[in-house]
């Protein structure tokens, strides 16, 4: 989705957003819940990273009254941070294409890290990941919403963001020419293709258990 031009009251409303871009406003990114705030399409409280003062900020910007955050889209909480477990990582990059900031380096078949100073904690990692490596730590005690954010984190977020969605295709692209430069030139290119998968399959299947069996050992009197 395309940014509403500069100085109309969706622009006005996303520079009022935290840029997080977790989608917990049930709109793809901050933009689409400003564009449709600007249509009286969405009300001013669906934002759990903004909590009460971005509420205020909305309320003040579209002249609707301030009222309390919705829960069914969250609460507002202090800021997480994504860590991932380094010995459970299996490098299935699944995290990379999901986080919004490109904070997550890695790549195929090799352990995955959090750069801290693009993670908004948005979350979207965690349900991709499948064999639940990666989890959430309070980065702000005590701080919740706009306190335990800011606005140069916003616009460096935002940054990020802009950033990925023009990078996301020339990779898809670059990795769908690979593919079929490959089929072309080797006959054999789809058998090591679906070996690779059926080996990835089993990787994430190996992890799991053992993670239950340790899991469950840890459980032992």
């Amino acid at each position: 989705m395309t940014e509403a031009p500069s100085g109309t009251l969706a622009a006005r409303i996303n520079d009022a957003l935290p840029q997080t871009q977790c989608t917990r406003c049930g709109y793809p990114d901050c933009n689409g819940y400003a564009e449709a705030i600007a249509a009286d399409d969405a009300a001013i409280n669906q934002c759990p990273p903004g909590g009460a003062e971005g509420i205020g900020r909305l309320s003040s910007l579209t002249g609707r009254p301030a009222i309390a955050l919705d829960p069914q889209f969250g609460i507002e909480a202090p800021r997480l941070m994504a860590v991932i477990d380094e010995t459970w990582c299996i490098g299935c990059t699944l995290c990379l294409d999901a986080c919004p900031t490109d904070a997550i380096l890695g790549i195929h078949k090799r352990m995955h890290t959090v750069i801290e100073a693009h993670c908004t904690g948005c979350e979207l990692c965690i349900p991709v990941c499948p064999v639940d490596c990666i989890s959430l730590e309070v980065e702000t005690p005590g701080l919740s919403g706009w306190d335990a954010w800011s606005s140069a984190q916003a616009d460096h977020s935002r940054q990020r963001y802009e950033s990925h969605k023009v990078r996301r295709p020339a990779r898809e692209e670059a990795a769908a020419k690979l593919a079929q430069d490959a089929s072309a030139n080797a006959p054999n290119a789809k058998v090591d293709a679906d070996a690779d998968a059926d080996a990835r399959k089993r990787s994430v299947v190996e992890a799991a258990m053992a993670r239950a069996r340790a899991a469950a050992a840890a459980r032992k009197p």
